[in-house]
């Protein structure tokens, strides 16, 4: 795992040095603010500095950390050098330990077995700290295999004199990784957005969607339409309606793929044009192909984009998520929108989702107020809640 950290005066600009130096895989493992001392608070502004980390294909040493939220920055060259150096240590250590076996005195023996026993304690206090970990994880429903999956992969990365604090802040760090970086909705100029949100019924898209459409509208000042193709629960119109007249956006009802694409192209200059589909049972196949047919064989213009997100409720069961999942990956490449976060202790299914698809994860909602319950994955804050913190 490679660690780095970027200062600059904004957190996107730290974020934008972090991507180009590392990459679009990299992960921001923690943000602060450095504040000057002195007179230098007067004339100069505060700095944000990112910690960013990159997983590496090629196994390599682990970098070690006193806690969670402090990362080493350290270059792949220095990381094989303190390799090889500990590989020359363990050697040595072991034909010392071999002479004193062959040499000892009685007295000497004695010592080295008290010694033995202090290692011994070390290591079994480590496994015992590993397996809280492990059960906390479980706790917080982490599927069993993917939680043995992320041990596994930080112990086989340990070193032997490591603590309490290595091991917490490596597995911490390595759940981040595999949560990846949160994908927003992103508006480029001269680049519309057609945007369809799709998942079983009751997730609470048409809310999810009266939540994005406001941030956009009245925080990021777009240019927003909405059209809507839940027809069959009239209460779904009527309350993205009366959320379109608040706003003062565009709302048009669709019955088919024909009105579907006459809709797209009446908006096509504006920004962003948010899509509500009927909410749709994974057991349907047949109603489950008409949301594929809606959104596959829609018309997208060239100075259009389209992107799906796929809106599932974190309270669902994980043994439902996993079927809903399958239908839905039918439709095409998906983003993952989790609900209801207000309405469960256990998040461990929105890791256990983004592993089993491999989808980019992107907003989480926690109750129904709009426009303030819906936010962006935070990735280090849910890895805190997976390993037991508030």
């Amino acid at each position: 795992m490679i660690i780095k950290k970027f200062q600059a005066s904004s957190e996107k600009d730290a974020i934008l040095q972090a991507k180009e130096e590392m990459g679009s895989e990299a992960v921001v493992l923690n943000i602060k603010t450095i504040k000057h001392k002195g007179l230098k608070r007067l004339f100069k502004k505060d700095i944000v500095e990112v910690t960013a980390a990159l997983e590496e294909r090629v196994p390599t040493s682990t970098i070690p950390t006193n806690a969670i939220n402090i990362a080493v920055q350290q270059t792949e060259e220095e990381n094989a050098k303190s390799s090889a150096i500990e590989e020359k240590l363990d050697s040595l250590q072991e034909l010392l330990e071999t002479q004193m076996r062959n040499a000892t005195t009685p007295e000497k023996k004695e010592e080295v077995k008290e010694e033995n026993k202090s290692q011994n304690k070390e290591e079994n206090s480590n496994i015992a700290f590993i397996q809280l970990v492990y059960t906390k994880m479980l706790d917080n429903e982490v599927d069993e295999k993917y939680a043995n999956q992320i041990i596994g992969e930080v112990e086989s990365s340990l070193k032997k004199e490591s603590n309490m604090d290595t091991i917490l802040s490596g597995i911490y760090q390595k759940i981040i990784l595999k949560l990846g970086q949160p994908c927003d909705i992103q508006v480029e100029k001269n680049k519309a957005k057609v945007v369809f949100f799709v998942g079983p019924t009751g997730v609470g898209k048409t809310t999810t969607i009266a939540k994005l459409a406001s941030d956009f509208k009245l925080d990021k000042k777009l240019k927003v339409a909405m059209i809507t193709s839940d027809t069959y629960r009239i209460a779904a119109v009527e309350q993205l309606r009366t959320y379109a007249n608040i706003l003062g956006i565009p709302l048009q009802v669709v019955y088919t793929i024909e009105e579907m694409n006459i809709a797209i192209e009446s908006f096509s200059d504006y920004d962003i044009i948010l899509v509500d589909t009927a909410g749709r049972s994974h057991k349907n196949k047949e109603q489950c192909e008409e949301i594929k047919h809606l959104i596959n064989d829609s018309k997208i213009a060239e100075n259009q984009e389209k992107e799906i997100y796929l809106v599932l409720s974190a309270a669902t069961k994980y043994r439902d998520l996993l079927n809903i999942v399958e239908v839905y990956g039918e439709i095409g490449k998906y983003r993952l929108i989790f609900t209801k976060l207000d309405e469960t202790t256990c998040l461990g299914n929105i890791l256990n989702v983004k592993l089993k698809t491999g989808a980019s994860l992107s907003y989480v909602t926690c109750g129904q107020v709009v426009p303030d319950d819906i936010n962006v994955l935070n990735p280090q804050s849910l890895a805190k809640k997976l390993l037991g913190g508030d």
